[in-house]
Parts: structure tokens; sequence; C-alpha cells
């Protein structure tokens, strides 16, 4: 008989049988070469190679504990004169930075050193590389089943052994594009949330630009209020002076006492402000406020007023580069692809059913369906109306994000062109009390002019510059709020949270 014709049940009648005897058409020399190449020892080495190299692809479990002490302690260690923020400011500005340490902060590398701190940033990074793995799983191909039955027939009814055993495969196919839709449905969520990422950035760009801002202006105001103090304190000493001779009238030293008291107040208050914004700058940068003890600060970018940019190109700015509103049309997108995959399940799935069976000396090879769910009784038809209304609700959701958006952009920028008008008026009342202490200076000098009636002057004339700083700071403010309406900046920035691949985003590199 043919080689290929000899079966497990004659090679188990063989092994019963004396040495000497043969099978018709099998050589015993044949048999007996091939027990030699392959012995029961070589067999179970190369099994137990197998099986080493499946559990070596195995994931292990790597266990990484949080202490609250040892977060804190690395909290306190944090400083900008750190290797590890010198090496991100590097990677994120594409050059080395020198000298290092810096020698002075500007708000472009304090928005650097908190885009390497903040906190909340590592939480959005976070959740974005969790929405990436989350692509993975999406992806993954079901595995086959392997089933192995075994029966033991008594009597023995055939003439091989008495027992049913085999292998056969339950092997899974999916239908209707279902895979690419739980990957696109994953991406686009993966989209999302990178997008969530420069969301939470711009935010931090805001709050330092909030804090550097709020500290300038508490020093700026100490120092102006401090020659406020002194003038008030002179003022009061000549009213004094002349009531004790009988020139002046007491509601006159009264006054003069309250002005001088208010000052110094103020004085206070400008301090206590300035402590304040130094706290809630390092808050902001996400380091402990000692963190700042030594550093000088850069606010030459407080100089300047940008003007307001045309209202259609605030619009445009606002609807096509604010992340949290890009980041709600994936959220949309995505539930369009969870839609067409519920739509997708109404169609069953498929599994194959290959096996091979040894039943009590027969060989029975077997290719067929292993199952079919009949989509009889429920054609996802649940899945389908909770997908629909998951979309209308993203659509919702978008429409009245945009709706918000241009609402504060409206808001925004009438803000911003006022405060700027303010300012204007601001400045004219300076220069006017600029004029008025000069003439009042000179007059002193040719001796027309008192004493007190030049350092009341002088008095105004600080007035009007805490004045005209108020407006300044006004206006910043507002134009902080309309760079955050539209989440692009009045001047050119080479740090703004960008959109695009996450490979020239500052903000997304994690430390």
């Amino acid at each position: 008989m043919p080689r290929a014709a000899v079966t497990a049940p004659a090679d188990a009648a063989l092994s019963r049988r004396p040495p000497h005897r043969r099978l018709p058409g099998i050589r015993a020399e044949s048999l007996h070469a091939g027990r030699r190449r392959n012995p029961p020892n070589v067999r179970m080495r190369r099994a137990l190679l197998v099986v080493c190299v499946w559990l070596a692809g195995c994931a292990a479990y790597h266990p990484r504990p949080i202490a609250p002490a040892e977060l804190a302690r690395q909290f306190e260690a944090r400083t900008l004169a750190s290797a590890e923020l010198h090496a991100y400011l590097c990677r994120a500005l594409g050059h080395d930075v020198t000298p290092w340490p810096l020698p002075g902060w500007n708000r472009e590398m304090l928005t650097l050193a908190a885009w390497y701190y903040s906190p909340a940033l590592d939480v959005a990074r976070a959740q974005w590389g969790t929405a990436r793995a989350a692509i993975d799983v999406a992806g993954a191909i079901p595995n086959p089943v392997l089933q192995l039955p075994f029966q033991w027939a008594t009597p023995n009814p055939g003439p091989g052994a008495p027992f049913t055993t085999g292998l056969a495969l339950d092997i899974p196919i999916e239908t209707a594009g279902k895979r690419g839709y739980r990957i696109d449905q994953a991406s686009r969520l993966s989209e999302a949330a990178r997008l969530a990422i420069g969301n939470q950035a711009w935010k931090v760009r805001s709050q330092v630009h909030d804090a550097l801002l709020t500290l300038h202006a508490a020093r700026e105001r100490g120092a102006l209020l401090a020659h406020t103090v002194d003038a008030e304190q002179q003022i009061v000493a000549m009213v004094t002076k002349r009531r004790s001779v009988g020139e002046n009238a007491g509601p006159d030293v009264d006054a003069a006492v309250v002005a001088a008291t208010q000052a110094q107040a103020d004085l206070a208050a400008a301090k206590a402000a300035e402590q304040d914004a130094r706290a809630q700058l390092a808050a902001a940068i996400g380091v402990p406020a000692s963190a700042l003890d030594g550093v000088r600060l850069d606010f030459d970018g407080f100089d300047d007023i940008p003007p307001p940019p045309p209202a259609a190109d605030a619009q445009r700015d606002a609807i096509l580069h604010r992340a949290d509103l890009l980041g709600s049309l994936a959220d949309y997108a995505a539930a369009e692809s969870a839609l067409q995959l519920e739509v997708a399940k109404q169609y069953p799935d498929i599994h194959l059913g290959p096996g091979y069976t040894y039943d009590t000396g027969t060989h029975k090879i077997g290719f067929g369906l292993a199952g079919i769910t009949l989509p009889i009784f429920d054609q996802n038809q649940g899945g389908i109306a909770l997908a629909q209304a998951k979309r209308k609700e993203a659509a919702a959701r978008t429409a009245a994000l945009q709706d918000a958006i241009l609402g504060d952009l409206a808001r925004a920028l009438n803000r911003y062109r006022a405060s700027i008008a303010a300012l204007k008026l601001s400045g004219a009342h300076r220069a006017a009390a600029r004029g008025q202490l000069n003439s009042q200076a000179a007059g002193f000098a040719a001796g027309d002019v008192d004493r007190l009636t030049l350092t009341r002057a002088k008095a105004d004339y600080e007035a009007s510059e805490i004045a005209y700083l108020n407006a300044i700071v006004s206006a910043h403010q507002a134009a902080g709020a309309l760079e955050d309406a539209m989440q692009r900046p009045l001047t050119p920035d080479t740090l703004t949270p960008g959109t695009g691949d996450a490979a020239h985003s500052p903000h997304e590199i994690a430390r």
C-alpha cells in the first residue's frame, strides 16, 4: 500500500506486535530509523522550547507604588536650574540653551518651564497615552479557540484504540468592517485627547502670563506708592507745622493725615499682593515658591499694547485654532464611528471550525462553521439607537461650545477696545499731571510757588502714574482674555500650543 495510507491505528497495532513482524509495504528498518531520529526526550525538549518561547512573549507585571512623602520631596526639589529642565528646553526649542542657568526668565521661557513641570499637563499627556493604547486594543484580532475533546469507548467498537480524541479550532472572523470602525473610533478619541493637551497647555500659558502680569503690577505699584507715601508724609509735616503757627485750620491737617494713612495702607497691600503674585507664579509653573528665590524675571513683554485684530480675523482664529473646539469635533467623529460600528453589529460574525478527530480507529478531518448568531430576536436596535443619541448629543455639545466661544470672543474684543480707549485717556491725564508738576517746579524755582504746593503736585502726579499703571494692567488683562477666546497670541509667539503634528509641539513632550 502507499506510504501515505499508513494510519495511526496501524502504528498502534504495530507497537503491540513482535519486532520481527512487518506490515505489508513498510520496512521495519524505516520505522525504527524514524524513532531513532525523534526519540521521546528530543520531542519533549522541543515541546518545552515552544512553551518557553510562548511564555517569553507574555507581558509581566511590574509594580510601581506611589509614596506621598516621596512625591512631596520631589516637588520641593524642583528648581529652574535643573539639568532635566535644561534638556527639555533644548528639545522644545530645537537648539542649545546657553548660558545655563539662565540669567533672566521672560514669559516665553517661564511658559516652557510650566509645560515641563505642570501636573495638569502631566495628566493630559497620560490621558493621551491611555487613548493611544486603546487603539491597539481596538485593533486586536480575536484569538482562535483550541478544543481538545476526549472520550473513552466501552466496549471498543472499532479495531483501533478504545477512545475518541483530537483537536478543533474555533476561528472567529469579524464581518462588515467592525474592526476598522473600532480602530477609527479609538483613533478619533486619541486625537481628541491629544488636542486636550493643547487646550490645557494654553490654560497653563494663560496662568503664567496672568501671574507674571500681577507680579509686575504689584512691584510697579509698590514703587509708585512708596513715592506717594513719602510725599503725603511731607505734606502732613508741613501742614502740621503751619497749623502750629496758625496758618492752617484743623480740617486741612486731618485730611492730610487721612491721605498719608491711606497711602501707607495701599503700600502694605501692594507688598502683600507682590508676595501673593509670586506664589501664584510659582504655582502656575509647578515649582515651590522657593524656586523663584534669586531668579531675575524679565517684564519687558508688558511694555507694548498690540492693536486689536479685526473682528472677522479674530472669529476665524477662534473657529480654526481653538483646541477645545477641534477636540469636540474629534469627539463627534468618534461618535460617528461608534454609530457605524453599531450598524455593522447587525451582521453576525463567522466562526470557522476546522478540526481533526481520531474515533476508535477512524481519522476524521472536519471543515465547517462552528457557529453563526442568527439575528432573529435582536438586530441591535438598542445599540444603534443609543449610538444615534450619543451622536446627537456630541453634535449639540459642539454647537453649544462654538456659540459660547463666539460670545466670549465678542465680549473680549469689546473689552479690549474699551481698555485701549481708557488707556489713552489715562495717558492724557498723566501727561496733564506731568505738565502741572513741571509748571509747579518752575514756579518753585522762581520763588512763586511754595514747597507745600509743589509737594501736592508731586502727590497728584504719582496718583496719575498709579492710574496709568492700572489702565495698562487692565489693557493687558483684556488682551489676555481676547487671546484666551481665540487661543492665539496677539503678537507673534513661538510657543503657541499647536494642533498639528505632535513632533512639533513642545507642550506634548513629556518629562
